[in-house]
């Protein structure tokens, strides 16, 4: 090929080049969305409000609306590029998650996502106690859940091979009945609402319920969570705990989510929560690992007491033999409001008495 042929080719395919780029349409350009917090720096507490200004700028085209949101929940919808809300009186610890969605009139959108941490207001109350008397526990039951109902105590147990749940006599830990779970199974916490059993696994995301009366398994449920760890009810929906900071309400018709909490006080987020019980608008929960228990307010997240158990299995003598695991186990003694609190492989159960002083 010749340079004249060659020449005449490279400009032919320039101008298909060209043209080919011509007939396409330009993607329309976002807006761009920048968004200041004041306060912008320290801790946030409830009560507290917050000021977040937003500014939305178009480069092409006309600004269509600018939606906020908080944790979901849609704030305010503005049509102009710039504007301020004030969150008035925040109320959920945890991490909150702001959401600005910017849309022009062509249809083209940008999302900016900004997350600020909800600290409690409220300074935990160091709750002491009194030990009433213990009860014999069963050091091959791998505590992950109790229950007092009718009179028996309800344990569930964990651990593959070996989880299930008990009906046992407290004064003397004689088992009444019991359900054992499939191999593949490690049980976790369990719950009685009106006459059915609610029981978590630890890793399938899968729940079982089972007649209260004869243990017979009546259904199932899934939950997102990635781990099932404690389980109680308030009388109407059942609460969960997944080892993380948030506590989780699920309906026991349909097992849809109601509402989800994350537990803090006025210092940290509190993450490992373990077993659970409800008392009257509070919950009591163990800390995975740690000899606490937590208070918590139901409504809010926030924790309003500490009970320190530590050097509490230390007050019996025990055997070299026993395999202890961390404390984990929390029943409420309903004849007199007191707490049965027990750990993984524990020879003894501990009637405690909570004083709580506000």
């Amino acid at each position: 090929m010749n340079k004249c042929a060659l020449s005449v080719v490279v400009v032919v395919l320039s101008l298909i080049f060209i043209c080919s780029c011509a007939g396409k349409s330009r993607r329309p350009s976002k807006p761009i969305i920048t968004v200041e917090l004041t306060p912008s720096s320290g801790p946030l507490v409830v009560g507290k409000s917050l000021t977040v200004s937003v500014k939305s700028k178009v480069r092409e085209g006309t600004l269509k609306k600018t939606d906020l949101y908080l944790n979901n929940r849609l704030l305010v919808t503005e049509t102009s590029g710039e504007f301020s809300y004030t969150i008035t009186e925040l109320q959920e610890t945890g991490v909150n998650t702001l959401r600005v969605f910017s849309e022009k009139n062509d249809g083209s959108s940008a999302v900016v996502i900004r997350n600020f941490t909800l600290l409690s207001d409220v300074v935990p109350v160091n709750y002491s106690y009194t030990v009433i008397r213990d009860f014999p526990h069963d050091t091959g039951h791998f505590t992950q859940g109790l229950e007092i109902r009718n009179g028996f105590l309800f344990e569930g147990t964990g651990e593959y091979g070996t989880s299930a749940i008990y009906r046992k006599n407290l004064p003397s830990g004689r088992v009444v009945n019991s359900v054992k779970m499939d191999n593949r199974y490690f049980g976790e916490g369990i719950t009685i609402l009106e006459d059915k059993i609610y029981q978590l696994t630890y890793k399938n995301q899968i729940g079982f319920v089972y007649n209260l009366a004869d243990f017979a398994l009546v259904d199932s449920f899934r939950y997102a969570s990635k781990e099932g760890w404690g389980l109680t009810n308030d009388g109407k929906s059942l609460i969960m705990s997944d080892g993380s900071a948030v506590l989780t309400w699920i309906d026991p018709a349909g097992f849809s989510v109601q509402r989800s909490i994350q537990v803090a006080d006025h210092e940290k987020i509190y993450q490992y929560l373990n077993e659970l019980e409800y008392d009257s608008g509070y919950l009591w929960a163990n800390v995975w690992g740690s000899e606490r228990i937590l208070r918590i307010e139901a409504r809010s997240g926030r924790i309003t007491g500490y009970v320190d158990l530590k050097g509490l299995l230390g007050t019996l003598p025990l055997n070299q033999s026993d395999r202890l695991d961390v404390m984990n186990g929390i029943a409420l003694m309903p004849s007199t409001g007191h707490l049965l609190v027990t750990g993984k492989r524990w020879p003894r159960m501990f009637e405690i008495k909570v004083i709580i002083s506000e």
